[in-house]
């Protein structure tokens, strides 16, 4: 039973690191431990001075990792958070609204003809431990960000009556 119990919770800690890559420190793991642990990025942008910039969207987590020039983890970030989204400005492009939060959910974007409005959507927990929905908003003419918002999924009505829609987890 000891033994089944080790393997568990050995297989336990790899999944978590895969997911978040919490097992990778920075300074030392190289850009190829980041894909050995974490697997292919959704997104790669390469700077001109060699650093890179790789994005692991999660579901409810978008995990954005720095590369240095050396080939060196600078650090990881899960951007699905309040001090990330306030970041999206009114006129960003769509590649720069990319380049914070990552690719949003295929499921979550929307065009409204009769507004020329683009929506694309993100999922997170909110700072309050409940599943929330961050959209950003664009001119589907120009592809200008013309706003955003954020509403948690029982604003939404999608949690039924069991109450709110908690994450789960400890943020």
């Amino acid at each position: 039973m000891k033994i089944f119990i080790s393997i568990l919770t050995t297989l336990l800690l790899t999944a978590c690191a895969a997911y978040s890559g919490s097992g990778l420190r920075p300074g030392e793991a190289r850009l190829e431990d980041v894909l050995r642990v974490m697997g292919e990025p959704a997104m790669r942008w390469q700077e001109p001075d060699g650093s890179q910039q790789l994005a692991y969207p999660r579901g409810i987590h978008t995990f954005m990792v720095q590369i240095r020039p050396d080939g060196k983890m600078q650090g990881i970030e899960n951007v699905m958070r309040m001090k990330t989204f306030v970041r999206i400005r009114p006129d960003m492009t769509k590649s720069e609204v990319l380049r914070i939060l990552g690719p949003s959910l295929p499921s979550g974007t929307a065009y409204f003809k009769a507004r020329d409005e683009l929506v694309w959507e993100w999922r997170y927990c909110d700072d309050w431990n409940e599943k929330a929905r961050f959209d950003v908003k664009f001119d589907g003419s120009k592809e200008l960000v013309r706003s955003t918002q954020s509403l948690t999924e029982s604003q939404m009505g999608l949690c039924g009556d069991e109450g709110p829609c908690r994450c789960g987890h400890a943020q």
